[in-house]
């Protein structure tokens, strides 16, 4: 056996418990729920073939499956956004030189890695209407007391304040990128007599723009995965309000055990989740600017 051959066999043996595991974990699992959104299935008895049934059923008989949807595009529509420029503003604060530097980026990168189930427990309590912290500050300055979680019209807008306590996962990334930008363009910006405004529209923010088409990416896709903080705090209400798309899965899947139709669910959430990604990808991606290439 030549020494290439050799090397080759000895590597595929040494990743052959990942790649088992990734067939037997990963692969199958989705090749079966591709199979099983195709039938009725709920476990006990054996699954029955209803071809394209249950994702008419989700477009056309389902009223809670909109209801989901719309909810999960609300979330993102303000979620993504408003976190993405919570981040970057935060890591342009912590991109300068000031003393304690270090100890400031933990303070804003702990909530991140926080467990959520953890972060959940404290914000209902901070959003808790009587005597939570929140209403309590807009008491004591004359403001609105809103119900939060318990009120239909408060309870996704809540859920966006949670979600901007975590924008330290994207700070992170926009520090890395700031950091990453050469100091000889914000003199040359500097010299040709512009501002600070002019220096973050014609410089920064072109070099940071691969870092933000990332942030923007990854942030939609997890946004529209939202679930824990809905399951533990609200369990999809009040009337619904809160009833994501993979709550309602999870809801058909383990709550009603329509194991087909929430499969269904899943593959069709994949297929947004892939098409507002190229919709990203051609819309935006065509104006990241990348080190060394031609503007």
């Amino acid at each position: 056996m030549s020494l290439t051959r050799r090397r080759t066999v000895e590597g595929y043996l040494l990743i052959a418990p990942w790649l088992i595991g990734f067939l037997a974990f990963t692969v199958g699992p989705l090749l079966a729920s591709f199979g099983y959104s195709f039938t009725e299935y709920d476990v006990i008895r054996p699954p029955t073939w209803v071809g394209l049934g249950n994702y008419a059923a989700m477009v056309t008989t389902d009223p809670v499956f909109w209801t989901s949807l719309a909810n999960t595009a609300f979330y993102t529509l303000l979620a993504v956004p408003l976190g993405m420029v919570a981040g970057l503003a935060v890591a342009m604060l912590l991109n300068q030189r000031m003393p304690g530097l270090a100890v400031l980026r933990s303070i804003y990168y702990l909530p991140a890695v926080m467990p959520v189930v953890a972060n959940a427990i404290l914000w209902l309590w901070l959003l808790d209407p009587n005597t939570g912290i929140v209403n309590t500050l807009l008491r004591l300055v004359g403001g609105p007391q809103p119900g939060w979680l318990a009120d239909p019209s408060w309870a996704k807008p809540a859920l966006v304040l949670m979600s901007l306590w975590g924008f330290g996962q994207a700070m992170i990334i926009y520090l890395a990128g700031l950091q990453n930008i050469p100091a000889q363009l914000y003199e040359a910006a500097e010299l040709d007599g512009a501002g600070g405004w002019a220096r973050f529209r014609h410089v920064t923010l072109p070099m940071l723009s691969p870092v933000i088409l990332f942030n923007l990416i990854v942030g939609t896709i997890n946004s529209f995965q939202v679930f824990t903080a809905a399951f533990i705090m609200t369990g999809g209400g009040p009337v619904n309000a809160t009833r994501f798309y993979v709550l309602y899965l999870f809801n058909q899947a383990f709550g009603y055990f329509h194991m087909g139709y929430a499969a269904a669910m899943a593959w069709l959430l994949f297929l947004i989740v892939v098409a507002v990604a190229l919709v990203q990808f051609q819309v935006i991606g065509s104006r990241v600017h990348y080190e060394g290439s031609p503007r």
